[in-house]
C-alpha cells in the first residue's frame, strides 16, 4: 500500500513539474497562467492586455514590456513560451543571466 501511495505521489508532482508550452500570441490569459512558472492570472490577463494593444509579441524579451514580467520569470520558462505554434523561441544569453 505505502509503494502505490508514493507511485501516486510521483506521478502527480511529476505532472506538475511538467509544463505545456503555451503560444503567448494566442492563448488566453488562463491558458497561459496555467502553462508558465511565475505567471498568476493578473499578469497572464496583463500580457493578453499588452498583446491586444500593441499587437503579438516578435520576441521573448519583449515579455518584459509588460509589467510584472521579468528576466527571472522568463528564464524559469525557457522551454514554455512560443511565439507561434512551431518551435520554442530562444533567450538571449543576457536575458538567460
Amino acid at each position: 500500500m505505502k509503494k502505490l501511495i508514493m507511485l501516486l505521489a510521483l506521478l502527480v508532482v511529476n505532472s506538475i513539474a511538467i509544463a505545456t508550452p503555451v503560444n503567448v500570441n494566442s492563448a488566453d490569459a488562463k491558458t497561459i497562467a496555467d502553462a508558465l512558472a511565475g505567471i498568476g492570472q493578473k499578469k497572464a490577463e496583463a500580457i493578453v492586455k499588452y498583446r491586444t494593444e500593441k499587437g503579438p509579441f516578435k520576441t521573448i524579451e519583449e515579455l518584459m514590456q509588460v509589467t510584472g514580467i521579468t528576466k527571472k520569470i522568463l528564464a524559469k520558462n525557457p522551454n514554455d513560451i512560443l511565439l507561434s505554434d512551431t518551435a520554442p523561441q530562444t533567450l538571449t544569453p543576457e536575458t538567460k543571466k
